[in-house]
This record gives structure tokens, C-alpha cells and sequence, in this order.
């Protein structure tokens, strides 16, 4: 099982911006020299609470910053984007860091809708036929001339470079289907909504056709996971994330409060209810306990890659997230 990371550039309380892209190229160093296969970068847009909007700047960047582990989109939200544009860019990544670059896409908005309807300057959001665009995108960056006449004579450039990995992000069976018809990897969102299926999985490798981006079926689950060296300390650091689950349930967007904050923040029953469910999503306890129930996973639902999201308060506690479990999986 393959270990990687998804990281969302999270702004933390009495953080900035700044500090959270810096601690991504920190985090993506420290991943590579721990023997992480991959990184990713997700795309948000219209909130505080996350920097990662420009996943394929951020990606640039830190392709400079490091020599071998894979960078790319965890993923691009190509809703709001032309299949020209996503097709050059990625393409451009590729050709300046060749055989590390993934081109991840959702189908998800990455925002609310006023986030949504401001990406799209007002207009009606194109939400419709977002695999029929991702296919077009995909003809683009194999230097193929999709059937629409405006893509006759305008090449994505660069051209003639090696191809990106390519990837479909999902939660759904839907999306399983698609992604193994189209010859991708199929990125599994655990910590969205906790409901890895068997039936999921095996629907992506039932439909799976060989393409040029994948020769086989690839499989990777993103965990949201908070680990210490004791149950105790793990608890300790699990309760801002926790309580910021809780208060999106409640539509509020808030920036991760520090430990001691989370703990004075008084909990009805009803939340601590709703806290225990959501640990559906929140993988919380020590390395050997996290270790272990990601190689069950693993050998149950067959998957192949294990992708760790971790948001810690202090940027030392969550890489000491990384380096924990690396110890034990790598």
C-alpha cells in the first residue's frame, strides 16, 4: 500500500495565508523525505479557512522545492474551467517536471455558491456535462484534436510532452464508473461522507477500459487522520477538527481553533452525538491503531493507496502526524 498526501493549505487560528502555503512546501519536503509517494493539493474558493485556490500554482512551486515525489491536484474543479485552459496547464506541468505531475479533477463547485456564481462572473454555472468536458480536456493533453471545429487548429500547448497521471475524484458510484470507463485512477473521498464501499470499488475495476494515462486500475482512499504517540494526546489534538465538522453541519466556516480553545468550547449532548458519528471520517488514535485499520481497509476494499489529509493547529503536530505514520507504514 502506497502512503500520500492530501493537503488543503489549512489558515488556522492567529494564522495567515502566508504561513499556510509555506507550511505546504514544508509538508511536501518532509513527505518526500519520509518515502510519501504522491502530494496533493485541493482546490477551495470563497472562504477563510483554506489557501489552496491555485492547486496548480501551488504545484509549480513545489515541484522546484523537491526532487522525486509526485505533485498535482487532489483536485482541479473543473466546473469552472475551460478544457483548453486545464489541458495547457497541466501539460506545462508536466514538461517542467516530467513523470511527477497528476492531473486531478472533481466535479465538485470547491466553494459555496457565492463562490460558485463569482467564479463564473454571475453567469449560470456550467454544472452540466462535466465528463464530456473532462474527455475533451483529456484529447488535449494526449495532443489529439477533439470534434467541436474551434479545437481544429488550436493545439494545447506545450505539445510532444510526457503525459500527466490522470485522475477522477469521487464519492459516488457514479464517478466510479466513469473514471474506470475512461481509463483514470479513481480518488475515493473518505473524509467526506465515510462511505467506502466495496461495491464502489469494484464497480471502477469492473468498468476499467487501459488508456494512455492508466494501464491498470489504480485506486486511492483519502483518511482525514489525527495521530499522536498516546490515545490520550491523539484525542487531545482530534477536537478542533471535530468541532469544525461540527460547525459545518451548521453552514459556518471557521478557522481550525487551537486545542486549548477546542476544549473550552462547551459541547451539548447533542454534539458530542453528533461528534462520535462523525468519527466515520476522523481517524483518531495512535500510529500502530491507525496503521492498522488502514491495512484492513486496504486488504478488504483492495485498494492501493492510502492518501492522509491531517489538519493540525500547530504546523510541528500535524507533520509529526506524517512522520508517525510513516513509521509505521513505510
Amino acid at each position: 500500500m502506497r502512503l500520500s498526501v492530501l493537503d488543503q493549505a489549512p489558515v488556522t487560528s492567529g494564522h495567515t495565508g502566508e504561513h499556510a502555503l509555506n507550511s505546504a512546501v514544508e509538508l511536501a519536503q518532509v513527505a518526500e523525505e519520509l518515502g510519501y509517494y504522491r502530494m496533493w493539493m485541493a482546490e477551495h474558493h470563497g472562504g477563510m479557512s483554506f489557501a489552496s485556490s491555485a492547486p496548480e500554482v501551488i504545484t509549480a512551486y513545489l515541484a522546484a522545492k523537491t526532487n522525486k515525489i509526485r505533485l498535482g491536484s487532489g483536485g482541479i474543479m473543473m466546473m469552472h474551467y475551460s478544457p483548453l485552459k486545464m489541458a495547457e496547464v497541466f501539460k506545462t506541468l508536466s514538461a517542467l517536471a516530467p513523470g511527477r505531475i497528476d492531473f486531478g479533477v472533481g466535479r465538485a463547485p470547491g466553494g459555496d455558491a457565492n463562490a460558485i456564481y463569482a467564479m463564473s462572473q454571475g453567469q449560470k454555472p456550467m454544472m452540466d456535462g462535466l465528463y464530456e468536458k473532462l474527455d475533451t480536456t483529456l484529447q488535449l493533453i494526449k495532443d489529439e484534436a477533439p470534434e467541436e471545429r474551434w479545437y481544429k487548429n488550436t493545439p494545447a500547448a506545450p505539445t510532444g510532452v510526457s503525459l500527466p497521471e490522470a485522475w477522477l475524484l469521487g464519492s459516488s458510484g457514479n464517478s466510479a464508473v466513469q473514471a474506470g470507463r475512461m481509463g483514470l485512477g479513481y480518488s475515493f473521498a473518505q473524509f467526506f461522507n465515510g462511505q467506502l464501499s466495496a461495491d464502489t470499488l469494484d464497480t471502477y475495476r469492473h468498468h476499467f477500459t487501459p488508456s494512455d494515462f492508466m494501464e491498470k486500475p489504480d485506486i486511492s482512499v483519502t483518511y482525514l487522520v489525527t495521530t499522536a504517540e498516546t490515545e490520550e494526546e491523539a484525542e487531545y489534538l482530534a477536537r478542533p477538527s471535530d468541532l469544525s465538522r461540527l460547525f459545518l453541519m451548521r453552514g459556518q466556516l471557521r478557522q481550525l481553533l487551537s486545542p486549548e480553545a477546542a476544549h473550552d468550547y462547551p459541547l451539548t449532548e447533542v454534539d458530542k452525538i453528533h461528534i462520535a458519528n462523525n468519527r466515520a471520517i476522523h481517524l483518531v488514535g495512535t500510529p500502530k491503531q491507525i496503521a492498522e485499520q488502514l491495512r484492513d481497509e486496504s486488504e478488504r476494499y483492495g485498494f492501493d493507496e492510502a492518501m492522509i489529509c491531517s489538519i493540525q493547529h500547530k504546523q510541528e503536530d500535524r507533520l509529526n502526524v506524517y512522520r508517525l505514520l510513516a513509521n509505521e507504514l513505510l
